[in-house]
């Protein structure tokens, strides 16, 4: 049986949760326990997959194809535990399977209400997979006192009375306000959120107190007396140079530590944290610099693209290198020659999106790499964009163009070289989808093969002609357009097992520039970058030193 952490937070939101709950994973990993993360968000969207990358940030997928919360994304690269569809649950799927249970009469003619059918509905959620770990790491989204978020607290209190004594702690963040005008750490919203956690049932047993400035001992023993915690159990949590120095930091002040005292885990085994020590090491002692420009759509808010840019950082350590990200909005290209600003970077990423807008951009960026022999990664939509470049550009055919945009706009005005993706093999079971089907969860989801061909750069990159990588989209570069954008050196080095579907695409010509239909980006870790974006930071090191 498990041992359950509660990971919840008060003042303001922002601060971190998802952070503290992965760098305290792999902290227990460090320790020899297993874990196992979870993220129980209070929207009512029934996962982020609709929602937009400006209120949301990047939608993170997982191998069995759920769309899910961002903080998964944090989860597996830090302790290496691949995510499922279980670890990630909202109000919106709560009440949903509430609702689809009535229809079906499930409840025997009872009055549904939020205590019991919903509160059970969540614990039965809490309670998948609980004989796999040592410990279940479960962050509740937003702060307390959030009204859509009630249900949720109300049902770890539940589930922590059910549970045998000593089997279920939680872990509460709060904020440590400075005051610049008085000179003064404030303590009283720490108080204020944790009376207000109280007032529901749940008492703390651990507080972590993020703060800009250092917490004297004394307020931390002022803290621990009016939340009634520990002293030892109030954790400073101080702003870090890097997201990956925080396994290291979290140790130095004792988080691990209280968490195990908190289960009576004594004599707590020694941690080994070597692997975190050469982390940090990499990031903080690079042996040199590349400049790679991430021109999108979604540039203003930077967690729209948050897994490329950590998968980037990976890259960079595993060459040694500082990679500094320099986000162009695609749009400017609409009417600025793209030389203009993608002049002295190192290498280009275009990544995924939806829609018309800024694509013109992103295919000038590809044309921009093409020609000047620039180091290109294009990711999903990316892909996509590239070869409707090298249509146009090299194959001939000047009104290439993508299925989506025609749709979007109602009208048809190009030559569909990306078409909408109407069936595909998944497992066992083909799926088929129309252009008009509901959008949430419709798309190509989750974990494919590619066979890659024998002789390819990307092949050489993984080192084998067999992989596995996660999708998500719903459009496909047309097959038939192959032999032609093959003739003019664009080769397509991955294709999926039956030969239907292009994975990956690769200038023959060119020092480095890959396409690929998926997103590497959600598998790279800082312990375990990607081949290709370890790659490509090794390709752009080698541009940097021709400039």
């Amino acid at each position: 049986m498990a041992r359950y952490i509660f990971i919840t937070g008060g003042v303001v939101s922002s601060l971190g949760k998802g952070l503290a709950s992965a760098a305290l994973g792999a902290l227990l990993q460090a320790r020899g326990f297993s874990v196992r993360l979870r993220k129980l968000d209070p929207y009512l969207n029934v996962d982020p997959g609709t929602m937009s990358p400006f209120e949301h940030g990047e939608v993170f997928v997982t191998d069995d194809g759920a769309e899910t919360d961002l903080d998964l994304g944090h989860y597996e690269r830090f302790t290496g535990v691949a995510a499922r569809a279980t670890d990630s649950v909202s109000s919106g799927r709560i009440y949903s399977n509430v609702l689809e249970k009535e229809r079906r009469g499930d409840y025997l003619g009872k009055t549904i209400q939020v205590i019991p059918h919903v509160t059970n509905e969540i614990k039965h959620f809490l309670d998948i997979g609980d004989n796999e770990v040592d410990f279940m790491l479960c962050e509740i989204g937003g702060t307390v006192g959030d009204i859509e978020g009630l249900p949720f607290f109300e049902a770890i209190r539940q589930f922590s009375q059910d549970r045998p004594r000593g089997q279920c702690i939680f872990m509460h963040l709060t904020l440590l306000p400075y005051l610049a005008a008085s000179g003064e750490l404030k303590t009283k919203p720490t108080q204020h959120s944790v009376k207000e956690l109280r007032s529901i049932g749940i008492a703390p047993d651990v507080l972590v107190c993020r703060s800009e400035q250092p917490i004297p001992e004394k307020e931390r023993e002022k803290i621990g007396l009016f939340c009634n915690v520990r002293k030892e159990n109030v954790i400073p949590a101080y702003d870090l140079v890097s997201i990956y120095e925080a396994p290291l930091a979290y140790h130095r002040v004792g988080l691990d530590q209280a968490v195990l005292d908190a289960f009576g885990i004594s004599p707590a085994p020694r941690p080994h944290l070597a692997v975190w020590e050469d982390v940090v090491d990499r990031i903080h002692n690079p042996e040199g610099e590349v400049r790679v420009a991430i021109v999108g759509k979604y540039t203003q808010l930077e967690d729209a693209y948050k897994s490329i840019r950590e998968a980037l950082t990976h890259g960079g350590m595993a060459n040694r290198v500082k990679v500094r990200v320099d986000w162009v909005d695609a749009e400017v290209f609409d009417t600025e020659d793209p030389a203009a600003r993608l002049e002295g970077f190192h290498a280009i990423v275009v990544p995924g999106g939806f829609g018309e807008r800024g694509t013109e951009g992103k295919i000038k960026a590809a044309e921009f790499a093409r020609t000047r022999k620039i180091p290109y990664l294009g990711i999903c939509l990316g892909m996509q964009m590239a070869v409707i470049e090298a249509a146009r550009n090299v194959a001939g055919l000047p009104t290439a163009g993508s299925e989506e945009f025609d749709h979007e706009a109602g009208q048809t005005r190009f030559e569909p070289v990306v078409y909408h993706l109407k069936e595909w093999v998944q497992g066992s079971r083909r799926i088929e989808r129309r252009v008009d089907d509901d959008k949430g969860g419709t798309m190509r989801l989750g974990a494919y093969e590619a066979k890659l061909a024998e002789g390819s750069r990307v092949a050489a990159i993984y080192g084998t002609t067999r992989i596995e990588e996660r999708h998500r989209h719903r459009y496909e570069v047309d097959t038939k357009y192959r032999d032609k954008l093959e003739a003019c050196g664009l080769k397509f080095s991955g294709m999926s097992p039956d030969g239907r579907l292009p994975e990956i695409v690769e200038w023959d010509d060119h020092p480095w520039f890959i396409g690929v239909q998926f997103h590497p980006e959600l598998k790279s870790k800082p312990f375990a970058p990607h081949p290709l974006f370890a790659d490509f930071v090794r390709a752009a090191v080698e541009t940097s030193r021709l400039v």
